[in-house]
């Protein structure tokens, strides 16, 4: 079945090399014994079996273009069933590609539902951590501007104690300047 069907091996003569089923064919167009005697039905099986060959119906003559008209319907009949026999190959082939190529279908898309979800589950993380940094800017200009209004107060903490103590000096100088006296 390697060879193509409409390329057949030609003898000699230009007429095709017979092969198993044109040799059938052939046998079968030649082999024309007179029809043999049926056994008795109410004999036994076993003579029946040994005895029992295919009838073959006899023909009328046929002529020289019947017979080239039946090796041409021959040869088409033989060719016909390598082709359909060649057909179901491959139906049969392509059936196989198929269910293959369902099967890688079906595990691709669960391979990419699975990327899909494990993007997803990436992108809300990101989502989360962006949350979250953004939080601290806010958290860290608001400690920012606290700090800045500690420092402001510590500062005017530092000028009201100075002020305090210039005064205390200023108040406590003439008590001790009198006493030195």
């Amino acid at each position: 079945m390697s060879e193509p069907a409409r390329s057949l091996p030609t003898e000699s003569g230009g007429r095709p090399a017979p092969g198993p089923l044109r040799d059938w064919l052939s046998a079968m167009k030649t082999h024309s014994p007179a029809e043999k005697p049926r056994p008795d039905p109410k004999a036994g099986h076993g003579a029946a079996e040994s005895a029992w060959s295919p009838r073959v119906v006899g023909r009328s003559e046929p002529t020289h273009a019947a017979e080239s008209e039946d090796a041409d319907i021959s040869e088409l009949m033989a060719e016909n069933l390598m082709l359909k026999a060649k057909l179901r190959l491959e139906a049969e082939r392509q059936d196989e590609l198929q269910a293959i190529l369902a099967e890688e279908i079906r595990t691709l898309r669960a391979h990419i539902q699975d990327e899909i979800g494990s993007l997803d589950d990436l992108r809300a993380e990101q989502a989360e951590i962006r949350a979250e940094r953004e939080r601290f800017k806010a958290e860290r200009a608001s400690m920012q501007a606290e700090r800045s209004a500690l420092v402001g107060e510590r500062d005017a903490l530092r000028e009201e104690r100075d002020l305090w103590r210039a005064r205390t000096e200023a108040l406590a100088q003439p008590l001790f300047q009198a006493q030195k006296r």
